[in-house]
């Protein structure tokens, strides 16, 4: 069967604004959640429930919750490091739980503070507890395509982590490229071990833009069957925890390239551009986002004076 749809996760009120130098105000991250259900996204990582002295951002993740419109067509999700994580983000009515961990031993012990498997054993008791709640969970994989202490993380390593996230229960799997260092092969080869092993596993892709590979990463991806990304409003982000990690993958111009191939994401593409416009007024700096700078493809132009068709 063609596919003619592919999901669209903004993960920019968590991933976007958690690097940001200065502190983002509550009223704004409200706002840009509430016109990323407006404009038809069906997902949305709205915050994460980190100690606030780990991720000061992130300080206000109960009251985002509490101030934000539920879109009925949109799944809220967010992140969750640990149990007690879970315990304060299940209070807010979330839809989903992300967990991470990073394959990468060396960046799960810069991120988490503790090593790959001790985190794995900590997840599973989230697990437990979201699932006996009625939220899903889903297991974010770190570092899945390499690594800025270690450089390229063997296939079998990253396997190994998500046979752990199955053996719990989680009901998705993504990958992320937290410093921008995946290729397009090595995508479609780690993709594909993975779906050859778990075939039903709904696998997710997240993916950094800091080399410029991001879109290309993306493509390789939906060539071999995944049709759930994450991507940021403006292209903002970055891991606070890892050298280097520029910003994610940019959410409108993620859409455009999947409008231009003829897919469809349901979202208003003008409405997310308009709002990425106002959002980098707002930050005060300029986003690396590209169609909110170019337009669209076919946002024509009129003719210098004096020349005709």
């Amino acid at each position: 069967m063609t596919v003619k749809h592919v999901f669209i996760r903004d993960v920019a009120p968590r991933d976007g604004f958690q690097i940001e130098p200065n502190l983002v105000p509550t009223d704004l991250k409200v706002h840009v959640i509430n016109a990323l259900g407006a404009a038809g996204v069906p997902g949305i990582e709205a915050t994460s429930f980190v100690h606030p002295k780990a991720v000061p951002q992130m300080a206000d993740a109960e009251e985002v919750m509490k101030q934000i419109r539920r879109y009925p067509s949109t799944r809220y999700s967010v992140l969750v490091p640990n149990l007690r994580g879970a315990q304060r983000a299940l209070a807010t009515g979330p839809d989903q739980l992300n967990l991470v961990v990073s394959a990468s031993e060396s960046h799960n012990r810069a991120n988490l503070n503790r090593g790959t498997f001790e985190t794995l054993a900590e997840h599973k008791a989230v697990a437990e507890l979201s699932l006996k709640a009625g939220i899903p969970v889903q297991g974010g994989i770190a570092t899945s395509f390499g690594c800025p202490f270690e450089g390229r993380i063997p296939i079998e390593r990253v396997l190994t982590v998500v046979e752990r996230y199955v053996e719990i229960g989680v009901t998705g799997i993504g990958l992320a490229d937290t410093t921008g260092m995946a290729n397009p092969i090595q995508v479609r080869r780690l993709v594909s071990a993975v779906k050859d092993r778990w075939p039903d596993l709904d696998v997710h892709l997240h993916f950094h833009n800091t080399r410029g590979m991001g879109l290309a990463n993306v493509y390789a991806g939906f060539l071999e069957g995944v049709t759930h990304f994450d991507a940021s409003l403006g292209g903002i982000g970055g891991c606070p925890f890892a050298p280097g990690a520029t910003g994610n993958i940019c959410t409108e111009d993620t859409v455009h390239m999947f409008s231009e191939m003829g897919l469809e994401t349901g979202i208003d593409l003008d409405g997310l551009i308009q709002l990425s416009r106002r959002m980098e007024k707002a930050l005060g700096h300029k986003l690396p986002g590209q169609v909110m700078k170019a337009g669209k493809t076919m946002d024509l132009h009129p003719l210098p004076p004096g020349i005709s068709r």
